[in-house]
């Protein structure tokens, strides 16, 4: 039921999905899955050196590492998943969307639980970093690249390095989080970034005007 789920989660998200046989045999994101759970099976009767052994081959197999010791929902869906890292410790509910280059991480600092926390429908995008044991709750939307060191409240976008949150509720809830736009939105760092570039060229012109005045 759950590999089943999993399939049509992956046909319905991927318009270059042509059916559930190619993608049971060609996605690697099914396939780290898969190891996934039966290396989750054995972590969780304490049987952790199989279980390492098992998420290594797997991580060599499909260039995705997913610890057994992560708490992972119904119906993942990781696109490409190419350097993928999923700590230990980490916690992800359902219907949520990884694309290539995510890392779930910790920040070296904490003990205990140390990895994030995902909820439902939470999407993350190409090359983020969701670092240390922060939540990041039901709806919310990781833009690619971003660092996020903070919780997320529901229904928000992450942008930026250091994430800021840029929107909450700002647009209607959709059902999947991989409707939404990645590359059309604002990071606020560079905004303020252009916003003192511009104003030490007024500086600067002003500081001109003045000495040819002077002379």
């Amino acid at each position: 039921m759950l590999l089943r789920e999993t399939l049509s989660a992956y046909q319905r998200r991927d318009p270059a999905a042509r059916g559930k046989f190619e993608i049971f045999l060609l996605y690697a994101g099914v396939h780290a899955t898969i190891y996934y759970r039966i290396a989750h099976w054995f972590h969780g009767r304490g049987l952790c050196f199989i279980a390492r052994c098992i998420s290594q081959w797997a991580r060599f197999w499909t260039g995705i590492e997913i610890h057994p010791g992560a708490a992972i929902g119904r119906r993942l869906v990781i696109d490409h998943g190419t350097g993928i890292v999923i700590g230990e410790t980490t916690e992800i509910g359902d219907d949520v969307l990884l694309y290539q280059g995510v890392t779930l991480g910790g920040t070296g600092k904490d003990v205990g639980k140390r990895h994030p926390t995902l909820g439902n429908n939470v999407m993350v995008g190409s090359g983020a970093r969701v670092l240390g044991p922060i939540t990041i709750h039901d709806n919310a939307r990781i833009a690619a690249g971003a660092v996020v060191l903070q919780d997320v409240p529901p229904n928000a976008t992450a942008v930026g390095v250091p994430a800021q949150i840029v929107r909450v509720n700002g647009e209607k809830v959709r059902r999947y989080a991989d409707e939404v736009d990645q590359t059309n939105v604002v990071n606020p760092t560079l905004q303020k970034i252009e916003a003192l570039a511009r104003r030490v060229e007024e500086l600067e012109k002003k500081l001109q005007d003045s000495e040819k005045n002077f002379q």
